[in-house]
Formats: structure tokens, sequence, C-alpha cells
């Protein structure tokens, strides 16, 4: 039975959505995709015509990204919140989502991005990043906090 579908998101663009009541701690999917490096991952950024910083890499912290636009999943289309109701667990290169709370049906599932991005956080930056998970402790962007 499938638990989860991608829909159209309030929050961005597509999203996806618990079909059935999801556990605290119950594993969900994988992060699936083509494994590349980050050299190749910024080349297709920058050769992109997608929305400014609109991507589906998920960083290994290794040099190495999972490109979920190539041979991905559901699991790419799942949105950021500052108040996440999911996390992400790295096992070398495989990366599993679980629930960090009961999730009900009809809720859509979260992760906090934390992204890292070099350099200075501009102001331009931020606006690039901006969150729009409108959480009660929004930190408005989907950059990680500095030092975290």
């Amino acid at each position: 039975m499938r638990r989860t579908t991608v829909r159209s998101s309030p929050v961005h663009g597509r999203g996806v959505f618990a079909l059935t009541r999801i556990s605290a701690g119950d594993k969900l999917f994988e992060y699936r995709g083509r494994l590349i490096s980050w050299k190749t991952a910024q080349s297709r950024y920058e050769r992109s015509t997608a929305e400014n910083g609109h991507t589906f890499f998920f960083d290994l912290g290794d040099g190495r990204v999972i490109d979920g636009a190539e041979g991905g999943n559901s699991a790419r289309w799942v949105n950021h919140s500052c108040e996440p109701n999911c996390e992400t667990e790295q096992y070398g290169i495989r990366v599993f989502f679980h629930a960090l709370r009961e999730i009900e049906p009809g809720e859509e599932l979260f992760i906090d991005y934390r992204l890292h991005v070099e350099g200075r956080k501009t102001p331009a930056l931020k606006a690039q990043y901006r969150c729009r998970c409108s959480a009660r402790r929004c930190r408005g962007t989907l950059l990680a906090r500095s030092g975290s």
C-alpha cells in the first residue's frame, strides 16, 4: 500500500503528502537519482533554466551529490520547512527519509534543507533562498544557520 503521493503544494511547486498515518521513526523512502560530482552538479546548475536556486541535488558531504532530476523518485519533491516533520539519515551514498513525529493523512512531508552556500550571505543571496514554509519559527531562508 502506498503511503505517500506527490501533488501540488501550497508551499512550493510539488510536494509529498501522506496518504496514511505515519508513525514517528518510520522509514518513508530513499532519495534516489544519479550519483555525480559537485563539479558536474555545478555545471548542470549553471546551464539550468529552472527557477533560481531550484535543483534536485542532495549533498553527500564527500564531494558528490545525488541528482534526483536524473533517475529520481518522489523523494525529490519533499519541500523545506523550518519546523520539519521528517529528517534524512545517510548511510554511505544512500539517504533515507524518516518521520520525526506522527504524520496525519493529507499532511505534507518536510525536511529542513539547511543549505550551505559559499561566500557571504548577502540580502540578494538570502532572497534567492527565501523560505516559504510559514512555520511559527520560520528563519526566513533555506540556508543553514551560521555554524550548523
